[in-house]
C-alpha cells in the first residue's frame, strides 16, 4: 500500500514553490492564518505545522501581532572552503556586485604591518571594497596587500582578490580567520546604508601563500541581517574552536 504524502508537507512543498518562484516574494505578507487553512482544507494545525517547517527552512518569519511574512534571502558565509567572498556568494546562486572605493600603496599602521610581518618602512596594498548582494549593500571590506604583490595588484581587476593574486602566479595555501559579533560604526555604517548598532560579523582574515608568509590581511564587516555564518561537520573534517573576548 502506497504511504500518503502528509498535509503539511504539501503545503509546505506548495508555498516553498511559490515563494522560490517568485510568486511570494521577499517581504509580503502570506494572507492570514484561517484563510490559508481554509484554502487548503486542513485544520490549523496542520497549517501552522507547515509554516513552521518553512520558518525552519528560512523560506517564512512569522511576526507576533502582525503576521506571516516571505523571509528576505540570506547568502551563507561558508567556514568550510578557501575562497574569495564573491566566488563564494556566486556559488550559492547569489547576484554579486562590487565597488572598489579605494586602492593606494601606503605605509600601513603599527598592528597592520605586525599582522603582515613588515620590515619598517614597507608599503603595502590598500584595497577597500563594497560588496551588494541583489543590489544591497552586504559587506565592506578593507584588505592590505604588501609589496611587491601589492603594487602588481594595483592596476589589476580587484573584484575578486584570491583571483587576481592567482593571475600573478601566487598560490594561496592557507587562511587563519576569526569571526566575532560586533555593533555597526561609524563610517561603514553609511556605506552599508544601516543606522550605526546594526548587529554585523566582523571577519578578521590572514591568508597565506605556500613559503608561510602572509600575502592577505582582510578585514569585511558583514551586516547581519543580510548574512549568516554556516558549516558542516564531520569527525574527521572542520575543526571549530571558541574562545573567550578579551
Amino acid at each position: 500500500m502506497e504511504r500518503r504524502t502528509p498535509k503539511y508537507q504539501v503545503i509546505a512543498a506548495d508555498l516553498a514553490a511559490r515563494i522560490r518562484d517568485g510568486a511570494l516574494p521577499p517581504g509580503s505578507a502570506l494572507p492570514p492564518q484561517k484563510e490559508l487553512s481554509a484554502t487548503y482544507g486542513v485544520t490549523l494545525a496542520t497549517l501552522r505545522q507547515a509554516l513552521r517547517r518553512l520558518e525552519d527552512d528560512g523560506l517564512l518569519t512569522q511576526q507576533a501581532g502582525r503576521g506571516t511574512f516571505v523571509a528576505e534571502p540570506r547568502a551563507a558565509y561558508r567556514l568550510d572552503s578557501l575562497r574569495g567572498l564573491a566566488e563564494d556568494l556566486r556559488a550559492q546562486g547569489q547576484v554579486v556586485t562590487t565597488e572598489v572605493l579605494d586602492r593606494t600603496l601606503r605605509r600601513p599602521d603599527a598592528t597592520v604591518a605586525r599582522r603582515l610581518s613588515l620590515a619598517p618602512g614597507r608599503r603595502a596594498l590598500r584595497l577597500e571594497r563594497l560588496r551588494r548582494l541583489a543590489g544591497r549593500p552586504a559587506v565592506h571590506q578593507v584588505s592590505w596587500v604588501p609589496e611587491p604583490l601589492g603594487a602588481a595588484l594595483r592596476d589589476a581587476d580587484l573584484t575578486s582578490l584570491y583571483a587576481a593574486v592567482a593571475d600573478q602566479g601566487v598560490v594561496v595555501h592557507r587562511a587563519a580567520e576569526v569571526i566575532r559579533p560586533a555593533l555597526l560604526d561609524e563610517p561603514a555604517a553609511a556605506l552599508l546604508a544601516c543606522p550605526v548598532g546594526t548587529p554585523v560579523f566582523v571577519s578578521e582574515r590572514v591568508t597565506s601563500g605556500l613559503d608561510g608568509a602572509p600575502l592577505v590581511l582582510d578585514r569585511a564587516t558583514i551586516l547581519g541581517t543580510v548574512m549568516e555564518i554556516r558549516t558542516e561537520r564531520a569527525a574527521t573534517g572542520l575543526s571549530m574552536r571558541w574562545t573567550p573576548q578579551d
